[in-house]
């Protein structure tokens, strides 16, 4: 006999209920409240909210006019990713700085956070050198400030556009060791490249002692349960030296299939 109809705890999402013939037509749970500002009674309420919604929008749509007037005839440029608590007693400090300046002097301008531990080290280096530094910074409460030597300095309010700025004006990413940001930037360039939303542009990690880890968690745990494929470990490259950070990016750019300049009109819609 067919189980009966009941309400249970948690019972309301859209579709049949339990006993229900599943083909019949979906419909909502007679309890089921979806808020709408529409359905705001107090109408200055719902005008107060739409009018902070639209005008958050209009400052996400300035900072990327913003972004473009600045950065998209500034290339080619590396960015550079790293702590912002590593200072100037990290041996890492000091690397990043050589490699700002290799990468400078080659003719790539430098962007990075801004702030400062890895991402100061990466402006230093790019200052003292041929090329421009740029900082992209953020405005945060209590944490971030900026450092004195970019050439470039623009400030942003939303992670998210700087984000898509780094990604949209960027040839190359160097990573340096970092925390949680270092790994969500590392994690975010790595899946725009592995599902082709983005350019296929190097990305090297610097320190193979601090990577190995994660280099080892990758190949022996997420690649045996299939979330990746073997050849997304080849997106990545491992250096030590700066020499070598440098000497990756000359190598992934001279193995190319293309050497098209400028990216076709449908890549153009892709960061």
């Amino acid at each position: 006999m067919p189980e009966a109809a009941h309400d249970y705890p948690g019972d309301t999402a859209p579709g049949p209920r339990r006993g229900e013939d599943p083909a019949a037509p979906l419909r909502m749970h007679p309890r089921k409240m979806i808020p709408s500002l529409r359905a705001l009674a107090d109408e200055d309420r719902a005008t107060a909210k739409k009018a902070r919604a639209s005008w958050q929008m209009f400052t996400i749509m300035a900072e990327f006019i913003e972004a473009t007037e600045y950065l998209s005839e500034v290339r080619p440029a590396v960015s550079i990713y790293g702590s912002a608590r590593l200072n100037e007693e990290s041996p890492y400090y000091a690397k990043t700085v050589d490699i700002a300046r290799l990468f400078s002097d080659a003719g790539f301008a430098v962007i990075s956070g801004g702030g400062p531990g890895i991402m100061e080290a990466a402006n230093k280096g790019a200052h003292a050198g041929k090329s421009a530094s740029v900082g992209l910074n953020i405005e945060l409460p209590h944490e971030q400030r900026g450092n004195p030597y970019q050439d470039i300095s623009m400030r942003f309010r939303h992670f998210f556009t700087r984000k898509v700025s780094f990604v949209k004006n960027s040839d190359a990413f160097i990573v340096m060791p970092g925390g949680f940001g270092t790994l969500d930037e590392l994690a975010e360039v790595l899946t725009l490249v592995q599902t082709g939303k983005s350019r296929h542009v190097p990305i090297v990690m610097v320190g193979s002692t601090f990577w190995h880890g994660l280099l080892e968690w990758f190949r022996h745990t997420l690649l045996p349960m299939g979330v990746i494929s073997p050849g997304d470990l080849d997106i990545m490259k491992v250096v030590d030296d700066p020499h070598d950070a440098l000497e990756a990016v000359y190598a992934f750019y001279e193995t190319r299939e293309t050497d098209a300049a400028i990216p076709s009109k449908e890549e153009m819609f892709y960061l």
